[in-house]
């Protein structure tokens, strides 16, 4: 992930707020509502818990890309596409992607096990029709 000062910092909606608020606890510099990085000496309230932007740099680098569907929302929102599938939110590695990387694996076998049922379908020695 890029820190550019040219690109803006993204602001949330509601519903994204919570899922960070939630994610914030998982955070290493995180105790009982303070935050341990910006302690100086007198106790300083986690910025992240309570603002609707992500302002903490640590917090965008190691806690956000725990809750991949997210940070996508947030930092590719132009790329992002949706799972044909469980409809999450995912960043396409190409242009054909339609499945988020959870859902991918399975479909590829499920397609595999329909394609190789096909084959076998074709085959005479193995189906109940009789050419002759």
């Amino acid at each position: 992930m890029k820190n550019n000062k040219s690109e803006p910092i993204p602001v949330m909606d509601y519903r994204q707020y919570r899922r960070v608020r939630r994610l914030v606890h998982e955070c290493c510099n995180y105790i009982d509502g303070n935050c341990t990085a910006l302690d100086d000496g007198e106790e300083c309230v986690c910025v992240q818990s309570i603002s609707y932007s992500l302002l903490c740099r640590w917090f965008r680098a190691a806690v956000l890309p725990l809750d991949r569907e997210l940070e996508t929302a947030l930092f590719h929102r132009l790329d992002a596409k949706r799972c044909a599938v469980c409809g999450a939110l995912f960043t396409p590695g190409s242009n054909r992607a339609k499945y988020c990387p959870e859902c991918a694996g399975r479909m590829k076998r499920i397609k595999a096990a329909q394609r190789k049922r096909k084959q076998r379908a074709k085959c005479h020695a193995l189906g109940a029709e009789n050419p002759l």
